[in-house]
């Protein structure tokens, strides 16, 4: 899955972001992806300055789809701006509207069963694949005799096997290094006697370990001090202890399945009505970030401002901790295309796919009812023309050519509010042809549950700005088509003359937007709204 990461690595003697770097460390001026560039000087999408355009308009309310790990829809910045289904009775346990659905009155939550049990973490998709294949290839030698599909298989089968080896060496010595860690800081924490919030750099100058161990803890710690506080470097620490946790336990553990606890039949991607109307589920940390960037509610005087002003947010739960599933995505569009939504952000991605053809129907399903989907690039530094990130705007037959492009799909890469070389988002996955545009997607504080609010980083944030910039562009044109929208916002694109720093091969290079992506620009909210008021002038 995409999820916003700020986790932690440990390499030699220091502890070092993840993610980390000079961008990490910009203080950027409040909500400023919505700012303008020659105005503010970062590279917001110029939001402000639309709306000064659009006075005097008034906007069609547009749903938008958020595809997620759930959305706290009681939020102080999220409540009002909520999809309520007016023909459902909250908690009557009856599908009011017959649409197949009980109690969905914010949404739907594929992850769950009647009976109120949700699933919480899953398998990444490569270790369900090998718990599929694995019973038929494990024995197979180059001589055994096989079909060109099974050969097919068993060549797949063996790189899955290759990448999923060393995701379990990398997640179990994070797991056994972060949890060492840990240890040693909550004793440091223990003597100090203070609370993690309290501590401060002279504490531990003052703090004399007593092991050798100790003394490498005391080490990356007061290191970490340097550019951060103990609080959230101790917060960081236990988000990284949990990530790893969940790898091993849970991401990358054959014999964990949790599906029963759906109770489908998971073969059967033509199924559609199983789950239950718990939008929220146990984690919606990432989905509430999310539909807080589209459409928190504007100039109210609390927390931020959402990009569009005029949005009602539709919560699909579907992505767990682990990797989505196929038919569940499938399902999520088809549930958020017929209940009204115009827009759908997938905030979500993975490296192999298992039904790749009932994702590639739901999507032509959007297609045919005009719905535009925004999906996040993914955060591995990865060059997407080469390396697959699911689901995808192409259309691919059995042998996974390509056999045609949706015309509905908008991909996006992440910018931070760094400039030249610091643009781009160290973690940003692009690619010339399967990046659409970017957006900014670093040090974006955001909603998050029980009415709180946090700066995360990831294309997991840039989609829903431009999810939000969609939003606000169909309900200001409401006869403007999907694909005329899209059209509207990669044309208005701020080009970049400058030089970005991306990795290849494990080395650094220079290189333009436009050379790895289609636009080779930052989407522009003000110039989106100018594009748009010459299409209609061109329709007259």
């Amino acid at each position: 899955m995409t999820r916003t990461l700020k986790l932690w690595a440990l390499l030699g003697l220091s502890i070092l972001p993840f993610l980390g770097n000079a961008q990490s460390k910009n203080t950027n001026p409040p909500n400023w992806y919505n700012l303008d560039y020659e105005t503010h000087g970062v590279r917001g999408i110029s939001t402000e300055k639309a709306y000064e355009l659009l006075k005097g308009k008034t906007p069609t309310p547009v749903i938008v789809g958020v595809l997620d790990g759930g959305v706290d829809y009681k939020h102080e910045d999220l409540k009002d701006v909520m999809w309520t289904n007016a023909k459902e009775i909250a908690g009557n346990g009856k599908d009011d509207d017959n649409n197949g659905y009980v109690d969905d009155v914010h949404g739907w939550n594929f992850l769950g069963n009647a009976q109120g049990e949700n699933v919480q973490y899953d398998n990444l998709e490569v270790t369900r694949l090998i718990r599929l294949y694995e019973p038929k290839y494990i024995s197979v030698l180059p001589s055994t005799p096989l079909s060109e599909a099974e050969r097919r298989e068993f060549v797949a089968y063996q790189k899955m096997i290759s990448d999923y080896t060393s995701k379990l060496d990398q997640a179990n010595f994070g797991n056994l290094n972060y949890g060492r860690l840990k240890e040693e800081v909550d004793i440091m924490i223990q003597k100090i006697g203070k609370e993690p919030k309290d501590i401060v750099k002279a504490d531990l100058d003052s703090y004399t370990p007593n092991s050798e161990r100790q003394k490498m803890a005391l080490r990356m710690t007061k290191r970490e001090l340097d550019n951060t506080t103990f609080e959230k470097f101790y917060k960081d620490l236990e988000e990284g202890v949990k990530y790893y946790k969940a790898q091993v336990d849970y991401h990358l553990n054959k014999d964990y399945d949790p599906r029963n606890i759906v109770g489908d039949n998971y073969d059967d991607a033509t199924e559609r009505h199983y789950g239950n109307g718990d939008v929220k589920g146990p984690d919606a940390d990432h989905g509430t970030h999310v539909a807080g960037i589209i459409g928190a509610k504007r100039h109210n005087g609390i927390g931020i401002d959402g990009v569009a002003n005029s949005v009602q947010i539709m919560a699909v739960r579907l992505v767990p901790d682990g990797d989505e599933r196929d038919k569940d995505v499938a399902n999520g569009i088809r549930y958020a295309v017929d209940n009204g939504a115009k827009v759908i952000n997938m905030s979500f991605g993975k490296g192999y796919v298992y039904n790749k053809r009932a994702v590639d129907e739901a999507i032509k399903y959007a297609e045919e009812k005009d719905v535009l989907l925004v999906h996040a690039a993914g955060n591995d530094s990865k060059d997407i023309d080469v390396v697959k990130n699911y689901p995808m705007k192409y259309y691919t037959d059995s042998l996974e050519a390509i056999v045609g492009e949706a015309s509905n799909w908008i991909t996006v890469g992440a910018t931070s509010s760094g400039l030249d070389g610091d643009l781009l988002a160290t973690f940003s996955n692009y690619g010339y042809k399967s990046v659409d545009v970017f957006a900014p997607g670093v040090k974006i504080n955001s909603t998050m549950p029980e009415s709180t609010y946090k700066e995360q980083d990831g294309t997991s944030m840039a989609a829903p700005v431009v999810s939000g910039l969609a939003a606000m562009l169909r309900a200001y044109y409401p006869d403007f088509s999907a694909k005329e929208i899209k059209d509207i916002i990669l044309k208005s694109v701020s080009k970049v003359d400058e030089k970005v720093k991306i990795k290849v091969d494990g080395a650094t290079k220079k290189v333009y937007l436009d050379e790895i992506s289609v636009t080779g620009g930052i989407v522009n909210a003000r110039k989106a709204v100018e594009e748009a008021e010459r299409y209609k002038a061109a329709r007259k």
